[in-house]
């Protein structure tokens, strides 16, 4: 079932228009394809525009909250709420529905439900799928093509997707007379309403074939392994997803195939943490390197990089390498590299470090049993 429009915006169902301008404003920001890094960020934006457009629309509105969505969706789609207004083609006064095609509401429930009886079994695109798909974070810095193994549905080779063999006797269902559809009279609040829907024992084909085909029992379509490649794209992040078009599940008479959706899982790195289109390291300095001040090599996904340690530095202060992050996911530039610093105490000292810190300790006035916890107290101390 398609979202609703109320949640779309995230809005209550008696939101004032304001209130709906104000969200439509927080979500548009949010998804803007010129702005937004989501995947899908064009198609929530014209979710959002078309939910915007709908509810600050007062009949349309009405009509939406009388039919609910898929209905008005149903209407919309064959162009029911196309205009309105008072002109020419406007709704009859006091309708709530608008103008457009419609001109009361048993004509929106008659178009709607298809009261002509013709057929609707016309070419449908086939449904999505769905897989996941782990990566590492030096994969998803530098971009990857990967594999993805799955089952899925395709068109069976044996009757060429039909679901009976070539040759197979074929005839009109008695049922709705090969139209595909039956149709019903129902009285309800809104009057005589006269309802179509596909026929049960055809469903929808206004055929019926004699014999099916033994390798897809009649679907049309087999699961089989399939393996297929997907390039990862530089600054992906874990939860994103990638559409592959066309590789889902075959379209129904004809239709175009559904897509393959994959969900990106990005793996942790043990020596890099992400931070959105950042990267925070650690970089471990000895004592002297901290007191005197050096340049040490700060390892990348791409070449070290050099790194001034000021004298005077203390353990845990944190220097930032500008552009050295993440690549920034279909966008120029990338994140910052954020370098956290930690001074090693050495475990073990030859008698000359160990005389070296001695004579340092005294320098400084510490009064230090060096016999006992000399060392933890130097740790203490840092």
């Amino acid at each position: 079932m398609s979202e609703d429009f109320y949640e779309v915006l995230g809005v209550d169902r008696d939101a004032s228009e304001d209130e709906i301008n104000r969200a439509f404003r927080t979500q548009a920001a949010k998804y803007h394809p010129d702005v937004s890094d989501h995947p899908d960020a064009e198609e929530k934006f014209k979710r959002i525009q078309k939910a915007k457009d709908v509810l600050t629309d007062e009949e349309k509105r009405a009509a939406y909250d009388q039919l609910g969505h898929e209905r008005f969706t149903q209407a919309d789609k064959h162009g029911g709420f196309d205009g309105g207004g008072t002109g020419p083609g406007a709704g009859a006064a006091g309708n709530p529905f608008g103008g457009g095609s419609f001109g009361n509401v048993g004509d929106i429930f008659e178009q709607f439900f298809g009261g002509g009886g013709s057929r609707r079994n016309g070419p449908a695109k086939g449904r999505d799928l769905r897989t996941s798909l782990s990566i590492d974070l030096e994969e998803a810095y530098r971009g990857a093509t990967k594999q993805v193994t799955l089952r899925r549905p395709q068109a069976c080779d044996a009757c060429d997707g039909a679901g009976h063999p070539p040759g197979a006797t074929v005839r009109h269902c008695p049922e709705c007379d090969g139209r595909g559809q039956v149709t019903r009279i129902q009285q309800s609040a809104f009057g005589r309403i006269q309802q179509t829907q596909t026929c049960p024992r055809c469903e929808g084909e206004g055929e019926l074939v004699e014999e099916v085909c033994s390798a897809c029992q009649g679907d049309g379509v087999v699961r089989e392994r399939s393996t297929l490649e997907v390039d990862i794209p530089d600054g992906i992040s874990g939860g994103q997803t990638l559409r592959m078009e066309r590789e889902g599940a075959p379209g129904e008479r004809g239709g175009p195939p559904g897509d393959l959706l994959i969900e990106v899982t990005v793996e942790d790195h043990p020596d890099f943490e992400r931070d959105g289109d950042d990267l925070h390291v650690r970089q471990p300095i000895s004592f002297p390197q901290a007191v005197f001040g050096d340049t040490v090599e700060v390892e990348t996904f791409d070449e070290p990089i050099d790194l001034e340690i000021p004298s005077g530095t203390q353990s845990g202060e944190v220097f930032t390498i500008d552009g050295e992050g993440m690549p920034r996911l279909r966008r120029r530039g990338a994140g910052d590299l954020h370098v956290h610093v930690q001074v090693v105490t050495p475990r073990r000292l030859s008698a000359e470090e160990r005389e070296a810190l001695e004579a340092f300790a005294a320098a400084g006035g510490e009064d230090i049993d060096v016999g006992q916890g000399l060392f933890e107290r130097l740790r203490e101390s840092l």
